[in-house]
């Protein structure tokens, strides 16, 4: 039960951090009533911005915050400089490449296409996840679940803009999906790593090479900074840090419970709760067609977690 707690917090962390990065990059009128947004334009070398932002704000507060929630993270860290923790050390240090790489292209689709479009094409990593699952450990995909994951696949067909100028919105469409792909293999890499290593101190290795990279990325193609609004970027970047760090540990922790596939299919609800919130908040609509995407991404990966691999 402990499991899917935790998987359901993170869930509504990612929610609310998509949401900001979403003000960020997009005029939207909170509630109706103020308007506010679009402090950046939704483009690679932003993503690296904001990212980097981020991580500057979110990697400190994981070094004050995460020692009294568990007090062995230092000495976790020290140890991997041991030989006999090469491959901890190794598949920490992969996770921080891949988070890197999917937060990139999330923020960036995000940035192009609805929020609740972006996380549901986001959420198509349970179907490369449950792939990479039988290939690398064996969990073959039962009759059942191969027709789930094929409705999956519909479903966020379905929320793909068509007409009008919401065809130049491709770019989101494909960053989208790209961020499933390679969020699936973050999730099979942690649930290898958390076999002899804590979830805690993979998640602060992942954060820190994630700020690492996004820096190098900021100085190898800066984009143009001039003009920006820095004290609401910098505001923006506190409040996703804090929903980002939060949620990472408690769906790092959910995945420890209860396994990677597991845990993907446990955090359905986050393309429609982020569209839901979207709608609310931001004012964001969807066709209706789009609305039964969501839905049947949702309800299709909430029904993986009612089989098993044959």
């Amino acid at each position: 039960m402990l499991g899917y707690v935790l998987i359901l917090l993170a869930t509504i962390c990612f929610g609310a951090q998509n949401l900001i990065t979403r003000v960020l990059f997009i005029p939207s009128n909170l509630l109706g009533l103020v308007e506010t947004g679009g402090f950046v334009e939704p483009t690679l070398p932003n993503s690296f911005l904001l990212m980097f932002m981020r991580m500057a704000v979110g990697v400190p507060l994981m070094a004050v915050l995460l020692p009294p929630v568990y007090p062995p993270l230092w000495s976790d860290l020290r140890r991997l400089g041991s030989p006999n923790y090469r491959r901890e050390l190794y598949l920490a240090l992969v996770g921080g490449v891949l988070m890197f790489s999917y937060l990139a292209l999330l923020y960036v689709s995000v940035g192009r296409v609805a929020a609740g479009i972006a996380l549901t094409l986001f959420f198509t990593f349970p179907v490369y996840t449950a792939l990479l699952d039988w290939y690398w450990f064996g969990h073959r995909p039962s009759t059942s679940r191969w027709a789930i994951l094929a409705l999956i696949l519909l479903g966020s067909a379905l929320t793909i803009p068509m007409t009008g100028a919401a065809i130049a919105s491709w770019v989101g469409v494909v960053f989208g999906l790209a961020s499933g792909v390679v969020y699936a293999f973050y999730t099979v890499a942690a649930q290898k790593a958390f076999e002899t290593f804590h979830p805690v101190p993979f998640t602060g290795i992942s954060f820190a090479v994630t700020l690492v990279l996004s820096a190098v990325s900021l100085l190898l193609w800066p984009g143009d900074l001039a003009g920006l609004l820095w004290p609401a970027l910098w505001v923006g970047g506190l409040l996703s840090a804090i929903a980002t760090l939060t949620g990472h540990v408690l769906n790092n922790l959910g995945i420890r419970v209860v396994g990677a596939t597991a845990a993907s299919m446990l955090g359905a609800a986050n393309p429609a709760l982020t569209a839901v919130l979207a709608w609310g908040i931001l004012q964001e609509q969807l066709s209706l067609v789009q609305w039964l995407g969501v839905l049947l991404v949702t309800v299709s990966v909430g029904l993986l977690s009612l089989t098993k691999p044959s």
